[in-house]
C-alpha cells in the first residue's frame, strides 16, 4: 500500500475543493497599474558567435524520421577545471560513425570560449541524448555522464582538461534509451548515485504517418515503455562503481515514457525524493523510505495527472518557491495542445494544478522542453523561461529560419515574469534574442556564466547553433551567489537547501543542476533578493539532514560556505 497519511489525503480534497477548474486563455497580460513593473526592454541578448562558439547541433540525416532526432541533444554548464568560470559541453545525435562529436567549450579569462574538444577524451560521436554533471568519485573535479539511444557514457574527470571513459568498469555501460538523468545521493552516504529516466523501447524500423497520410515522427504509444533506472555509488573511491538498483527500489515496477527527471525532497522529510515526467502517461513521484527503497506517490500528492485528471505529454521540469510562501512549487512542459503545468504545494507535501491561477493556462500555445525557474531581473521573485519545438509536424516556420526539413516543427522560446504572487504574464514580444525566432530547442540550461550576478542562458536548438543568452535585464534589485561545498567529500553539496533572510524576507534554493530537459545547470544557488540592502544570515541544509547557520553581510557578492565552518541555528 502506498504511504500517506490521513491528514495529507484530507488537505487535498479540501485544496481540490475549494480550486475550481481551469479554463483555456492564453498568458497573463497586466496592466503597469496591476503589476507595478514594466517590461518593455529586453532581458537577453544572444552572444554565441561574439563568445567564440560556433556549434552547430547535428542530429543526424534529415527525413529519416529517427524519432531520437526528434528529442534533442542534450548541453551541460560544467567548471570542468574549477577555475571560477562556467565551461560548456554541448551533445550531437548525428550516430557512432558521424564526424560531429560533442563539443567541450572552456571559458576564458576574458568570457570567450575555446573549443578544447580534441583529446579531452568527451569528444565522442554518438546519438546523444542528456547530461549531468557531478563528481562520483569525491576528488574535487566534476565528471559528465552521458546518455544515448543506444547506452550510457561515464567520463571520469582526470584534471588538465582530460577525462577518461568510465562506463564499462563503473558498470554504467548499458543499452536502452536514456534520456534526463540526475545526480542524487539518495542514500546520504556521501557518494553521488544516480538516476536515469529512460524513454520507450523503441524500433527504429518503425515508420508513422501524420494524419494528411505524409511520413512524421512516431508517438511515444507506439511502442513498449521502459521504467526508470538507479544506480547506487558503491566505488567510494578514485574507482567509480555504480550498482544498479531499479528492481531493489522499486523504480522497476512502474514503467513509463521518462523525460524530464527532478531529484528533490517533495514531502519536506529532508530526504530527496525522485520525480520523472513521463510523456503521455501518469508522471511518477517516488518517495524516498530512507531504507534503499521508494513508492510511488504521485497521484496521492497530486503530480501524477492535471486538475481534470488527464495524462499529458510531460517534458521539462522546473523546480522553485513562485509565490514565496517558503514551499518549492513543480513547473512541467507540455504539447502545444495540452497546458503547461504548475503544481504549487501547499500545504507541504500536497500539489494542486495551479496553471489558471497562475497565468499559464494556454502559454504561449507551444510545445515546451526545457525550462528554468530563475530570477531574471534580481526583484525577488522567480520568473519563468522555457524552449519550445514540435515534435509532429505542423505550419512551417517563416523560410531561413531553421533548415527547411525543421521548418515544420520549428516554433518561438517563451519568457514570462513573475508579478511577485506566482502570477506569471508573457514578456516575449520584448525578447526577440530569445523568442523572436522559431526553432526547435531541447536543452535549457541556468546559471551566471559572466559572473556578473544574474542568470543566463544556453539553449540548444536541433540542427541550429546554440544560443548563448546573457542577461541584460533592468536590475530591479540585489543578488547573491552562494556555493555551497562539504570539505570532507571535496566537492558540491548537491541536495543541499539554502535559505537567504534579508530584510524581513527568506528565499530558498535547492542545490540541483539536473533538471529542466537533457540539462544541467549551475551548481551554484542565484538569489535576487530585491531591496534587501543587507544579508541577516545564510541557512544550509546539508544532504544528511544537518543544519548550519552563516554570517550575513553586505548582497551583491557571491560566496562560498563550507560544511563545519557555520554554527548550529
Amino acid at each position: 500500500m502506498q504511504r500517506v497519511t490521513h491528514s495529507l489525503l484530507v488537505a487535498l480534497l479540501v485544496t481540490l475543493a475549494s480550486s475550481g477548474c481551469a479554463g483555456r486563455g492564453d498568458v497573463a497580460s497586466k496592466s503597469e497599474g496591476e503589476t507595478g513593473k514594466e517590461s518593455t526592454a529586453p532581458w537577453f541578448v544572444e552572444r554565441a558567435l561574439e563568445a567564440g562558439i560556433d556549434s552547430v547541433n547535428d542530429p543526424g540525416p534529415e527525413g529519416s524520421f529517427f524519432m531520437p532526432q526528434s528529442m534533442g541533444n542534450g548541453a551541460a554548464l560544467i567548471d570542468f577545471d574549477q577555475d571560477g568560470r562556467l565551461d560548456l559541453y554541448l551533445l550531437n545525435g548525428g550516430g557512432p560513425a558521424s564526424t560531429a562529436v560533442n563539443r567541450l567549450w572552456h571559458q576564458e579569462a576574458d568570457g570567450r570560449f575555446r573549443d578544447v574538444s580534441a583529446g579531452s577524451g568527451v569528444d565522442v560521436a554518438g546519438f546523444g541524448s542528456g547530461v549531468a554533471v557531478g563528481d562520483v568519485t569525491n576528488d574535487g573535479l566534476p565528471d559528465l555522464f552521458v546518455s544515448e539511444y543506444g547506452g550510457l557514457r561515464l567520463f571520469v574527470n582526470d584534471g588538465g582538461g582530460r577525462f577518461h571513459d568510465s562506463s564499462a568498469e563503473s558498470g554504467l555501460a548499458g543499452r536502452g534509451w536514456g534520456s534526463s538523468s540526475s545526480f542524487v545521493d539518495y542514500d546520504r552516504d556521501g557518494w553521488l548515485d544516480l538516476v536515469v529516466a529512460n524513454y520507450v523501447v523503441y524500433d527504429a524500423g518503425s515508420a508513422c504517418y501524420a494524419q494528411d497520410g505524409t511520413r512524421d515522427f512516431c508517438a511515444p504509444a507506439e511502442f513498449p515503455s521502459a521504467p526508470a533506472t538507479l544506480f547506487r555509488n558503491t566505488g567510494h573511491g578514485p574507482m567509480p562503481r555504480f550498482e544498479d538498483v531499479s528492481a531493489t527500489s522499486g523504480l522497476a515496477t512502474l514503467p513509463g515514457a521518462g523525460l524530464g527527471v527532478l531529484c528533490a525532497d517533495f514531502d519536506g522529510d529532508g530526504w530527496d525524493d525522485i520525480f520523472v515526467a513521463n510523456d503521455q502517461q501518469p508522471n511518477r513521484l517516488w518517495i524516498n523510505r530512507h531504507d534503499g527503497t521508494f513508492v510511488d506517490e504521485a497521484v496521492l500528492r497530486g503530480v501524477a495527472l492535471t486538475v481534470i485528471g488527464a495524462t499529458a505529454a510531460n517534458m521539462g521540469v522546473a523546480w522553485g518557491d513562485v509565490d514565496g510562501d517558503g514551499l518549492s512549487d513543480l513547473f512541467v512542459t507540455h504539447l502545444e495542445m495540452e497546458t503547461h503545468t504548475l503544481w504549487k504545494q501547499g500545504p507541504r507535501g500536497a500539489f494542486l494544478d495551479q496553471s489558471a491561477a497562475a497565468g499559464l493556462v494556454g502559454a504561449e500555445r507551444s510545445t515546451g522542453f526545457g525550462t528554468v525557474l530563475a530570477d531574471f531581473d534580481l526583484d525577488g521573485d522567480l520568473d519563468l523561461a522555457w524552449v519550445n519545438g514540435r515534435v509532429f509536424s505542423g505550419p512551417p516556420a517563416p523560410a531561413g529560419s531553421v533548415p527547411p526539413f525543421w521548418r515544420r516543427y520549428a516554433q518561438p522560446n517563451a519568457l514570462a515574469e513573475n508579478d511577485g504572487t506566482g502570477r506569471f504574464r508573457s514578456i516575449a514580444a520584448a525578447n526577440s534574442a530569445f523568442c523572436g525566432k522559431a526553432n526547435v530547442a531541447r536543452p535549457l540550461c541556468a546559471g551566471d556564466i559572466d559572473n556578473d550576478g544574474d542568470v543566463d542562458l544556453v539553449a540548444g536548438t536541433t540542427a541550429g547553433r546554440v544560443l548563448l543568452l546573457e542577461n541584460v535585464a533592468p536590475r530591479r534589485g540585489h543578488w547573491l551567489t552562494v556555493r555551497a561545498l562539504d570539505p570532507a567529500l571535496s566537492r558540491d553539496a548537491i541536495g543541499a537547501v539554502v535559505t537567504v533572510a534579508g530584510g524581513g524576507t527568506t528565499w530558498q534554493r535547492h542545490l540541483q543542476p539536473g533538471s529542466s530537459y537533457l540539462s544541467s545547470h549551475d551548481p551554484r544557488a542565484h538569489f535576487g533578493i530585491g531591496e534587501a540592502e543587507a544579508i541577516d544570515a545564510v541557512e544550509v541544509l546539508w544532504p544528511d539532514g544537518t543544519r548550519e547557520r552563516f554570517p550575513g553581510g553586505n548582497v551583491d557578492r557571491a560566496i562560498v560556505v563550507r560544511r563545519g565552518e557555520g554554527t548550529s541555528p
